[in-house]
């Protein structure tokens, strides 16, 4: 839709007990190395990329209904926690010319990008499916063109790259976006969250 992460034994002679002072692991250093471990050991999900229902239903033929309704949550998705600008050149000024609409709802009408796609779980999951945004640029001076970029601004990759392993956490609820954003608000997003690699690791842009 489209207008839409051996310590050698050198000698008996080494003062062992100073050895294991000198060496002695801190509460602070414990308390980090178990956030990175759970972190690490987040359960991963695997999830498919498409740019419409159409092309979820030609790839899942008997899965047709799931594959529009996931489409649509992620529509409704999108307008609730996507970028959104006070003006179309904002908006257009990281999404690219013609690449924004303006929606209007009962708090006013502001400017947000056409969703590029959506990420969607296993549709064969006896826990259920889960579909999510995703937009991309088009304007040559974004550093996130031609890729996968989630509503709160993590970069999950190049846009030929359509079946990937993601953390659960990908698919939870996002704070609902009210305010607008000024130019290059949504690439700053982009390239800090690119940066430590886990969108768990930021808290969203807007609120």
């Amino acid at each position: 839709m489209h207008p839409v992460v051996s310590i050698q034994k050198r000698s008996s002679s080494i003062n062992k007990s100073r050895m294991r002072k000198g060496f002695s692991i801190k509460p602070l250093a414990l308390g980090i190395a178990a956030i990175f471990l759970t972190a690490c050991g987040e359960e991963k999900e695997q999830a498919t990329i498409y740019t419409n229902a159409d092309e979820c239903a030609a790839a899942n033929p008997s899965m047709a209904e799931q594959c529009k309704t996931a489409y649509q949550q992620a529509i409704d998705e999108a307008q609730r926690t996507g970028p959104k600008y006070a003006s179309a050149r904002d908006c257009e000024s990281e999404f690219g010319n013609n690449q924004c609409q303006v929606v209007r709802n009962e708090s006013g009408s502001f400017f947000m990008p056409f969703m590029a796609g959506y990420m969607l779980s296993n549709l064969l999951s006896p826990r259920g499916y889960n579909s999510q945004p995703m937009f991309t640029s088009y304007s040559r001076n974004s550093s996130y063109r031609n890729r996968w970029v989630g509503s709160d601004g993590y970069d999950f990759g190049d846009q030929r790259q359509r079946n990937m392993q993601v953390n659960k956490s990908t698919f939870k609820s996002k704070p609902t976006v009210t305010k607008t954003m000024s130019r290059g608000g949504f690439g700053s997003s982009v390239r800090a969250k690119s940066s430590w690699g886990s969108s768990s690791s930021k808290s969203s842009w807007g609120g």
